[in-house]
């Protein structure tokens, strides 16, 4: 090699070096295709974290209403009348959804004082709420109208489980209708009522203290207790008015409860 050759060599080799090229030859032969075909080994797989097992959450917890439930018991022995108890429904301040800010009067009942059925809802809405009357609004129309078809107009005291309209029309709770049982048992007291009409399943759950859903329950014959065990009486749920304004095909079972109930209504008492 000529010595003007020797800084181009030298270049070569700095270039070589630089790439990390140390060496030209091994002592043992590499055949690298075949290196190329073995699978480089793989890493341990992680084990995924157990995760642990979810809290079941923990139902709210009833408000204690034993208190009023007892003042309203105390209330209701004491009327004599259904004026009386009317009146003392509208005094008693032991339901929290007198001052919710969805009620602005008791609304108590409508229709025979001495009726041989009572029809028991869930609870009043805004129109029952601005009339001071239960079942008046759309699901109250409807109502009548199924009533009267059945042969059952004039014949009936319309009442709910509570006595003021809960805030936006919801569903009362059981620990709200639990603090207006004592009237109601004692309104069902005074009519003396042959038998009861459970309108809906928060009326048919409270009354017969079952968990039932109301399409499991209606149809079919019940026996209501009152508290106290002295006044037992068929009771036979049915499908709220409001339902059947959602669902029209649900009518006709609706009409099917009424006639099961006018059939047992209008059957001669036996002697006893």
């Amino acid at each position: 090699m000529s010595a003007a050759a020797d800084p181009i060599a030298e270049s070569l080799l700095a270039f070589w070096a630089d790439a990390g090229v140390d060496g030209m030859l091994l002592d043992e032969p590499v055949d690298r295709i075949a290196a190329g075909r073995i699978a480089p080994p793989q890493p341990a797989a992680r084990k995924a974290p157990v995760a642990a097992p979810a809290a079941s959450p923990a139902r709210p917890a009833q408000p204690d209403v034993s208190a009023a439930v007892a003042q309203a018991e105390a209330l209701a022995a004491g009327a004599d009348s259904l004026e009386a108890l009317a009146a003392a429904i509208a005094g008693f301040d032991g339901c929290p959804l007198k001052f919710e800010g969805g009620a602005t009067q008791a609304v108590v009942w409508r229709g025979d004082p001495a009726a041989p059925l009572m029809v028991i809802g869930e609870g009043p809405g805004q129109d029952e709420d601005r009339q001071g009357q239960p079942f008046v609004g759309r699901a109250g129309q409807l109502l009548d109208k199924m009533l009267a078809a059945a042969g059952l107009t004039g014949r009936v005291m319309i009442t709910n489980t509570v006595f003021w309209r809960p805030p936006g029309n919801r569903t009362p709770t059981p620990a709200e209708q639990a603090v207006c049982a004592p009237f109601v048992e004692r309104a069902i007291a005074l009519v003396k009522p042959k038998m009861l009409l459970l309108v809906g399943g928060a009326s048919a759950k409270a009354m017969l203290k079952k968990d039932e859903g109301i399409l499991s329950m209606r149809g079919r014959w019940h026996e209501w207790r009152s508290a106290d065990g002295a006044i037992e009486l068929p009771a036979l749920p049915t499908l709220h008015p409001a339902f059947l304004l959602r669902q029209p095909a649900a009518k006709k079972r609706a009409w099917v409860d009424l006639m099961t109930l006018t059939e047992r209504l209008d059957r001669p008492d036996r002697p006893e």
